[in-house]
C-alpha cells in the first residue's frame, strides 16, 4: 500500500494512501484496525472495541492542489490543536521527519500468535523473543512523482514552515500557548476529552468545483448501478452486473478489470 503520510493523535489517526482498488483498501484497513485494537488492548487493559465506529475514507481528487492540501492538513494535526508548537515536536507517530529526510519509519512487530503457541508448549520465552523490526517507506504524493528528492524536500519544508508560522501568529493573537509534548505523554490512555468535534467529514476532497462534481457524479452513478442490481438480486435474477469495486450482498467482491 503506498502511504504518503500518517499522523497518529491521542484518539484518532489520519492516513493518506493510494489503494489500487476497493478490496485493496478494505484488506489494508481491516489489518490495521484489527491489529491496532489488539495491541492497544494488551498495552492499556482496554476491554472491548477500541474504535467507536468504522474507519471513514474520503476520496481525494487527482488535482495537485487537492493532494497537497490533504498532506498539509495531515502535517498540521497536533499543531493546530495547540498540543505542540512544531510539527516535529509531536511525541507520537508522525510522518514529518521521515518525509523530510527520506528515511523509513521504523517500529516493532510482536508475533503474539507464535508467542502464545510457544508458551502453550511450555517453552520459557518472553514476548521480546518474538519481536521483529518493521520499516515503512513513505511514497511521494502522486502529483510529486518524478520530482527530484531535493525539490520534494523543499516543498515539504515550505509546507511545515507555513503551518508553524500560521499557528504561532494565531496563538499570539489569541493569547494562547501549547500543551507541550511532556504534558501530552502524561495524559492517561483512558482519559476522554470533554468535548468532541461532531462535524461531518466531507464526501470528497477537491480543489475545484469541477473536480468535486466529477467525483460526485461518478459516485452517484456507482450507487445507482449497485441499487439497480441489488433490486434485481432480491427479485431472483441470476445474471447480475454489479459495478466493479462493489461488495454485493452475499456475493463475492466485484474486481476492476485489469488494464489491457
Amino acid at each position: 500500500m503506498p502511504i504518503h503520510g500518517i499522523t497518529v493523535l491521542s484518539n484518532h489517526y489520519h492516513l493518506l494512501i493510494s489503494p489500487e482498488q476497493a478490496d485493496h483498501l478494505v484488506r489494508f484497513m481491516h489489518f490495521i484496525q484489527t491489529n491496532l485494537s489488539k495491541e492497544i488492548g494488551d498495552l492499556h487493559d482496554w476491554a472491548g472495541s477500541v474504535w467507536a465506529r468504522r474507519y471513514r475514507h474520503v476520496p481525494v481528487a487527482g488535482e495537485t492542489e487537492a493532494q497537497v492540501s490533504r498532506l498539509r492538513y495531515l502535517l498540521e494535526n497536533s499543531v493546530k490543536e495547540d498540543l505542540v508548537a512544531r510539527v516535529t515536536d509531536w511525541p507520537g507517530v508522525h510522518c514529518a521527519r521521515a518525509l523530510l529526510h527520506r528515511k523509513a519509519m521504523r517500529g516493532v512487530w510482536y508475533d503474539r500468535t507464535a508467542f502464545y503457541e510457544a508458551r502453550r508448549r511450555g517453552d520459557r520465552v518472553g514476548l521480546e523473543d518474538f519481536a521483529e523490526e518493521e520499516s515503512v517507506i513513505l511514497s511521494p504524493l502522486p502529483c510529486w512523482e518524478g520530482l527530484e528528492e531535493e525539490e520534494i524536500r523543499s516543498r515539504l519544508s515550505a509546507l511545515i514552515e507555513a503551518i508553524e508560522q500560521k499557528n504561532s501568529e494565531r496563538r499570539r493573537t489569541e493569547g494562547k500557548g501549547v500543551l507541550g509534548a511532556k504534558a501530552v505523554r502524561r495524559v492517561h490512555p483512558h482519559a476522554r476529552p470533554e468535548q468532541l468535534d461532531r462535524s461531518r467529514a466531507p464526501r470528497f476532497h477537491a480543489a475545484t468545483k469541477a473536480a468535486w462534481r466529477q467525483l460526485r457524479d461518478g459516485y452517484n452513478a456507482f450507487v445507482a448501478a449497485f441499487r439497480e442490481e441489488a433490486e434485481r438480486l432480491r427479485c431472483g435474477a441470476i445474471e447480475l452486473e454489479f459495478p466493479p469495486g462493489s461488495f454485493p450482498p452475499g456475493l463475492p467482491y466485484v474486481p476492476h478489470q485489469a488494464p489491457g
